[in-house]
């Protein structure tokens, strides 16, 4: 089964069986979820209006006309961005008033997959109880069509391309001037989606040199679309060849940036956000951050060194910006290059993360390796184990969590253990029956070996 429902949104393979992939009849059945939702959050509203978007994948122009044409069928009004990126369409909905928006995209997944992505009137992620309505509305199927004198309006709009860079531009603390005196060269890597589209435009408007790679929105990917070193090669080393000041990565829908050194090493993704942290709390002192649990240590070291205070939040896009709110952060995000700028809006976004580090650059007068070198150094391993269905997750963690409560342990989402040097983040999957197991420490050896230990702990639990 390839179809998976959760509280932010549907997502699955394209073609097979309706209920186990993503059919046409399984994205007009929750897009029609979405739209009744959206109507009767908007009770009495005499016209609801939702913003939708897509990335270039394959399957973007069907999905996005079977999405489209059932809101119409609701009453809905639709606003059409066509190609765009998931912090496009963030910024879209408030400005065009609308009450909601859809995004189109399966993010960093391979081509066969498509997704709804869903906003509330803010153009903010749904809450677990928003999701939770929609999916109960999906399996009721307890939907009203409109009749044909109150259906909805279509219509397109391809303007959003501008008015997102010009969103950008007007940033105080995006330094157009300093960047267009610096005269950068980079390189750009699109996957042949909408970053090839979006990012290229953004760095014109700062003067900046663009070497394209992958920048033809086909949707076809030419290699794993997640931004991670192992898949990076080819940009790597244009970087070096070109002799450009740096690399520009992101995933098919933009929301996350990863960066590449002028020697063709990764900046890496966890630290695009300290970097664009590190210049933001420079300029504003003292102020405050969140990044969630599974986030490098070196965020919290850089915001402790400006006078700030960090503060760890669940994982996932929604969590993160809620944290934010309360704790009334300048700026945060997630550790896979994720940044969210609320003097822009509460979303991640790669435009305004691009602005803010090339701004961080040319005021700091260093390279990008040099920048990347002037931080603390942690590594981290990603592992997994696989379970059964009948073992109880829940208990496994219950127990690591008593097994160290001497240490700093934090239970909000899994259980996390912190040790003086280094810290793991144990979490279960919400679906398929596997623990996560995150670690972090000063050496790639220490980070492999303290996710070993735990491996084995876990072993023993379960036998």
């Amino acid at each position: 089964m390839t179809l998976i429902k959760s509280i932010s949104g549907i997502r699955g393979t394209i073609g097979g069986k309706t209920a186990d992939n993503l059919t046409p009849i399984d994205a007009v059945k929750f897009a029609a979820a979405y739209g009744a939702f959206i109507k009767e959050r908007n009770k009495g509203k005499k016209k609801v209006k939702v913003v939708i978007g897509r990335d270039a994948r394959i399957s973007g122009k069907m999905i996005s006309s079977l999405v489209a044409n059932t809101l119409v069928g609701l009453g809905i009004d639709v606003i059409d961005l066509g190609l765009s990126t998931t912090p496009t369409v963030e910024i879209a909905v408030p400005l065009e008033k609308a009450d909601g928006g859809i995004i189109l995209t399966a993010s960093h997944n391979p081509k066969q997959w498509n997704a709804l992505k869903l906003l509330n009137e803010k153009g903010e992620f749904l809450n677990g109880a928003e999701g939770e309505q929609i999916l109960a509305l999906a399996e009721s199927e307890d939907f009203e069509f409109a009749e044909v004198d109150d259906l909805g309006s279509y219509k397109k709009n391809k303007k959003y391309l501008k008015k997102h860079i010009k969103e950008v531009l007007k940033l105080d603390l995006v330094d157009v001037k300093a960047i267009k005196k610096a005269k950068f060269k980079v390189v750009v890597d699109g996957v042949n989606s909408t970053g090839g589209i979006f990012i290229p435009a953004l760095l014109n408007k700062l003067g900046v040199e663009c070497v394209e790679l992958y920048c033809t929105a086909n949707g076809k990917f030419p290699h794993n679309p997640e931004p991670l070193k192992e898949h990076l090669t080819a940009i790597s080393e244009l970087v070096v060849k070109e002799k450009a000041d740096l690399g520009i990565v992101v995933d098919p829908d933009v929301d996350r940036l990863a960066l590449v050194s002028e020697d063709g090493s990764m900046f890496g993704e966890e630290y695009t956000l300290v970097a664009c942290a590190d210049y933001v709390l420079g300029k504003l002192k003292g102020g405050n951050t969140v990044s969630n649990l599974s986030s490098s240590r070196a965020l919290r070291d850089v915001t402790e060194k400006h006078g700030g205070t960090y503060t760890a939040s669940a994982v996932g896009e929604v969590n993160v910006v809620i944290k934010m709110k309360e704790t009334n952060t300048v700026i945060g995000g997630e550790g896979n290059g994720g940044i969210i700028y609320p003097a822009s809006h509460y979303g991640r976004d790669s435009l305004v993360g691009v602005a803010l580090f090339l701004s961080h650059l040319a005021n700091g007068k260093m390279s990008c390796k040099e920048l990347r070198d002037s931080y603390p150094s942690y590594f981290m391993s990603k592992n997994k184990i696989q379970l059964t269905p009948e073992i109880d997750v829940d208990k496994i963690l219950e127990t690591m969590a008593t097994k160290y409560a001497n240490e700093d342990v934090n239970t909000i989402d899994g259980v996390k253990i912190d040790f003086a040097e280094e810290w793991i983040h144990l979490r279960k999957s919400n679906t398929e029956p596997i623990i996560r197991i995150y670690t972090e420490a000063k050496s790639q050896q220490a980070a492999d070996d303290l996710a070993v230990r735990f491996i084995n702990e876990i072993k023993e639990i379960i036998a």
